[in-house]
């Protein structure tokens, strides 16, 4: 999993530079997580790591450069992502 994420996060880096790594990473991890579990949810089978990983690469190709601007719509995750202690990349 570990190599999957950092090729994500730093994907998420070079379209978003507002972001820094931790706040790339946890992105990364939530879109992650969400697709999995959305997809166990609705009953559908397993289509395996890389499958998610085209999901999430195409969620950061669409919405990457906008990510940041989430937070402002959605406080569920400003735990997790506005962290002002952040060093930018």
């Amino acid at each position: 999993m570990e190599i999957y994420f950092e090729r994500l996060t730093k994907e998420l880096l070079e379209k978003n530079n507002t972001l820094s790594y931790a706040q790339a990473r946890t992105w990364i991890e939530l879109l992650w997580e969400d697709f999995e579990s959305t997809q166990a949810k609705t009953g559908r089978t397993y289509r395996g790591k890389e499958t998610t990983e085209m999901v999430v690469r195409q969620l950061i190709t669409h919405y990457g450069d906008k990510l940041h601007e989430f937070i402002a719509t959605n406080p569920k995750y400003s735990h997790l992502l506005n962290n002002e202690d952040y060093l930018k990349h």
